[in-house]
């Protein structure tokens, strides 16, 4: 193995990083905005197994966070533009969306 290398994926599948594009210019965001998606699994009673929890972190102001209860290979732009788009209209900074149930 060379220096420096370590096992494992070299980054974030391609799906993600469209996600993660697709986030920033629905909501407009800056290079310097963080844009996090993590594939969580959901043990809450009455919950899908996997769920896709969607951050954005900005360099200054509030962090907002999303939650689409599909798993993140099965969500589309037009599940995330229903998701922030709606919440962004009431400035909520926290949302579920309840996608696939």
């Amino acid at each position: 193995m060379p220096l420096g290398s370590r096992p494992g994926p070299a980054g974030p599948s391609p799906q993600l990083r469209r996600l993660k594009e697709t986030v920033r210019t629905l909501l407009g965001l800056d290079d310097d905005t963080a844009v996090m998606i993590r594939q969580l699994a959901c043990t809450e009673p009455g919950c899908p197994p996997l769920e896709t929890i969607v951050a954005v972190l900005p360099m200054e102001g509030e962090a907002r966070r999303w939650t689409l209860h599909r798993p993140t290979d099965q969500i589309t732009e037009d599940d995330l533009r229903a998701a922030l788009l709606a919440t962004e209209q009431h400035d909520h900074s926290t949302s579920t969306a309840g996608l696939g149930e």
